[in-house]
Protein backbone atom coordinates (compact mmCIF):
# COMPACT_ATOMS: atom_id res chain seq x y z
CA UNK A 1 0.00 0.00 0.00
CA UNK A 2 3.04 2.20 0.73
CA UNK A 3 4.41 1.77 -2.27
CA UNK A 4 1.22 2.63 -4.33
CA UNK A 5 0.71 6.06 -2.23
CA UNK A 6 4.00 6.84 -2.90
CA UNK A 7 4.28 6.25 -6.57
CA UNK A 8 1.00 8.05 -7.16
CA UNK A 9 2.18 11.11 -4.99
CA UNK A 10 5.15 11.12 -7.83
CA UNK A 11 3.36 10.83 -10.48
CA UNK A 12 0.96 13.58 -9.17
CA UNK A 13 3.96 15.97 -8.56
CA UNK A 14 5.96 15.28 -11.84
CA UNK A 15 2.71 16.08 -13.73
CA UNK A 16 1.59 19.41 -11.91
CA UNK A 17 5.24 20.81 -11.66
CA UNK A 18 6.57 19.57 -15.27
CA UNK A 19 2.99 21.31 -16.60
CA UNK A 20 3.63 24.75 -14.49
CA UNK A 21 7.25 24.55 -15.77
CA UNK A 22 6.15 24.13 -19.77
CA UNK A 23 7.24 20.50 -19.15
CA UNK A 24 4.14 18.49 -19.73
CA UNK A 25 5.36 15.71 -21.66
CA UNK A 26 8.22 14.90 -18.74
CA UNK A 27 5.00 14.76 -16.22
CA UNK A 28 3.30 12.48 -18.45
CA UNK A 29 6.04 10.38 -19.04
CA UNK A 30 6.36 9.63 -14.80
CA UNK A 31 2.63 8.82 -15.15
CA UNK A 32 2.91 6.43 -18.00
CA UNK A 33 5.90 4.64 -16.00
CA UNK A 34 4.00 4.95 -12.58
CA UNK A 35 0.90 2.95 -14.05
CA UNK A 36 3.23 0.36 -16.07
CA UNK A 37 4.88 -0.32 -12.84
CA UNK A 38 1.52 -1.18 -11.20
CA UNK A 39 0.51 -3.06 -14.32
CA UNK A 40 3.22 -5.19 -13.66
CA UNK A 41 2.49 -5.47 -10.40
CA UNK A 42 -0.86 -6.62 -11.08
CA UNK A 43 -2.32 -10.52 -10.43
CA UNK A 44 -4.97 -9.75 -13.33
CA UNK A 45 -3.13 -6.79 -15.19
CA UNK A 46 -6.26 -6.50 -17.69
CA UNK A 47 -8.63 -5.76 -15.70
CA UNK A 48 -6.74 -3.09 -14.35
CA UNK A 49 -5.90 -1.45 -17.18
CA UNK A 50 -9.93 -1.67 -18.25
CA UNK A 51 -10.06 0.41 -14.92
CA UNK A 52 -7.34 2.83 -16.18
CA UNK A 53 -9.01 3.25 -19.52
CA UNK A 54 -12.42 3.74 -18.24
CA UNK A 55 -10.98 6.26 -15.30
CA UNK A 56 -9.44 8.11 -18.62
CA UNK A 57 -13.10 7.91 -20.30
CA UNK A 58 -14.43 9.72 -17.42
CA UNK A 59 -11.53 12.01 -17.24
CA UNK A 60 -11.50 13.20 -20.67
CA UNK A 61 -15.14 13.66 -20.72
CA UNK A 62 -14.99 15.57 -17.08
CA UNK A 63 -11.86 17.82 -17.60
CA UNK A 64 -12.96 18.62 -21.15
CA UNK A 65 -16.23 20.05 -20.59
CA UNK A 66 -14.13 21.98 -17.31
CA UNK A 67 -12.26 23.70 -19.92
CA UNK A 68 -14.98 24.07 -22.68
CA UNK A 69 -16.58 26.24 -19.83
CA UNK A 70 -14.29 27.90 -19.23
CA UNK A 71 -13.69 27.40 -15.81
CA UNK A 72 -10.45 25.82 -15.87
CA UNK A 73 -8.06 26.67 -17.86
CA UNK A 74 -4.56 25.33 -18.60
CA UNK A 75 -0.99 27.07 -19.38
CA UNK A 76 0.43 23.88 -21.09
CA UNK A 77 -0.06 20.10 -22.72
CA UNK A 78 -3.04 20.59 -24.68
CA UNK A 79 -3.23 18.53 -27.63
CA UNK A 80 -6.39 19.86 -28.86
CA UNK A 81 -7.97 23.41 -27.99
CA UNK A 82 -10.92 22.96 -25.42
CA UNK A 83 -10.06 19.47 -23.75
CA UNK A 84 -8.02 18.68 -21.27
CA UNK A 85 -4.18 18.72 -21.08
CA UNK A 86 -2.49 14.97 -21.47
CA UNK A 87 -0.66 15.02 -18.23
CA UNK A 88 -4.22 15.57 -16.73
CA UNK A 89 -5.35 12.49 -18.49
CA UNK A 90 -1.98 10.52 -17.31
CA UNK A 91 -3.35 11.88 -13.71
CA UNK A 92 -6.26 9.99 -13.92
CA UNK A 93 -4.86 7.26 -15.08
CA UNK A 94 -2.36 6.70 -11.98
CA UNK A 95 -5.54 7.85 -10.29
CA UNK A 96 -7.20 4.49 -10.98
CA UNK A 97 -4.29 2.75 -9.95
CA UNK A 98 -4.85 3.70 -6.40
CA UNK A 99 -8.34 2.43 -6.18
CA UNK A 100 -7.91 -1.32 -5.74
CA UNK A 101 -5.01 -0.71 -3.06
CA UNK A 102 -4.44 2.37 -1.56
CA UNK A 103 -8.44 3.53 -1.44
CA UNK A 104 -10.05 -0.41 -0.87
CA UNK A 105 -11.13 0.51 1.90
CA UNK A 106 -14.08 3.12 0.63
CA UNK A 107 -15.63 0.46 -1.20
CA UNK A 108 -19.17 0.17 -1.17
CA UNK A 109 -18.81 2.85 1.40
CA UNK A 110 -21.04 5.14 -0.87
CA UNK A 111 -21.57 8.26 1.32
CA UNK A 112 -17.67 8.18 2.57
CA UNK A 113 -16.69 8.06 -1.01
CA UNK A 114 -19.15 11.06 -1.85
CA UNK A 115 -17.51 13.06 0.64
CA UNK A 116 -13.88 12.51 0.20
CA UNK A 117 -14.57 13.23 -3.81
CA UNK A 118 -16.67 16.08 -2.97
CA UNK A 119 -13.56 17.55 -0.78
CA UNK A 120 -10.50 15.68 -2.30
CA UNK A 121 -10.99 16.46 -5.59
CA UNK A 122 -11.60 19.87 -5.59
CA UNK A 123 -8.36 20.72 -3.26
CA UNK A 124 -6.54 18.69 -5.57
CA UNK A 125 -7.32 20.67 -8.47
CA UNK A 126 -6.83 23.92 -6.20
CA UNK A 127 -3.16 22.41 -5.17
CA UNK A 128 -2.64 22.00 -9.11
CA UNK A 129 -3.65 25.34 -9.30
CA UNK A 130 -1.56 27.22 -6.97
CA UNK A 131 1.40 25.05 -7.70
CA UNK A 132 1.15 26.79 -11.64
CA UNK A 133 -0.33 23.95 -13.48
CA UNK A 134 -4.39 25.70 -13.44
CA UNK A 135 -6.03 28.84 -13.72
CA UNK A 136 -9.28 29.05 -12.36
CA UNK A 137 -11.31 31.79 -14.48
CA UNK A 138 -14.42 31.08 -12.83
CA UNK A 139 -13.09 30.04 -9.22
CA UNK A 140 -16.72 29.59 -7.49
CA UNK A 141 -17.70 28.07 -10.33
CA UNK A 142 -15.14 25.56 -10.98
CA UNK A 143 -15.22 25.14 -7.14
CA UNK A 144 -18.58 24.34 -6.95
CA UNK A 145 -18.50 21.79 -10.22
CA UNK A 146 -15.63 19.90 -9.15
CA UNK A 147 -17.49 19.32 -5.36
CA UNK A 148 -20.66 18.33 -7.23
CA UNK A 149 -18.34 16.48 -9.98
CA UNK A 150 -16.19 14.79 -7.86
CA UNK A 151 -18.89 13.84 -5.21
CA UNK A 152 -20.59 11.67 -8.01
CA UNK A 153 -17.31 10.65 -9.72
CA UNK A 154 -15.69 8.90 -6.73
CA UNK A 155 -18.12 6.40 -5.86
CA UNK A 156 -18.86 5.34 -9.19
CA UNK A 157 -14.97 4.70 -9.60
CA UNK A 158 -15.00 3.00 -6.59
CA UNK A 159 -17.85 0.93 -7.95
CA UNK A 160 -15.84 0.02 -11.04
CA UNK A 161 -12.38 -0.96 -9.11
CA UNK A 162 -15.00 -3.44 -7.03
CA UNK A 163 -15.73 -5.15 -10.87
CA UNK A 164 -12.47 -4.52 -12.14
CA UNK A 165 -10.03 -5.39 -9.29
CA UNK A 166 -7.11 -7.13 -10.95
CA UNK A 167 -5.21 -6.48 -7.47
CA UNK A 168 -6.98 -9.47 -5.56
CA UNK A 169 -5.91 -12.84 -6.57
CA UNK A 170 -9.45 -13.87 -6.52
CA UNK A 171 -11.80 -12.32 -8.87
CA UNK A 172 -15.00 -10.51 -7.76
CA UNK A 173 -17.21 -13.03 -7.09
CA UNK A 174 -15.27 -15.62 -7.24
CA UNK A 175 -14.54 -18.15 -4.65
CA UNK A 176 -11.17 -19.66 -3.09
Amino acid sequence: MIVNIVLFQIGWFACVLCAARDLPWAGTGVALVVAAIHLARAARPAEELKLIALALVIGVVWDSALVALGWITYPSGTLIAGTAPHWILAMWAIFATTLNISMRWMKKRWLIAFVLGAVCGPLSYWGAGRLGAATFTEPMAALVALALGWGVIMPALMWLSDRLDGVNAIPQGATA
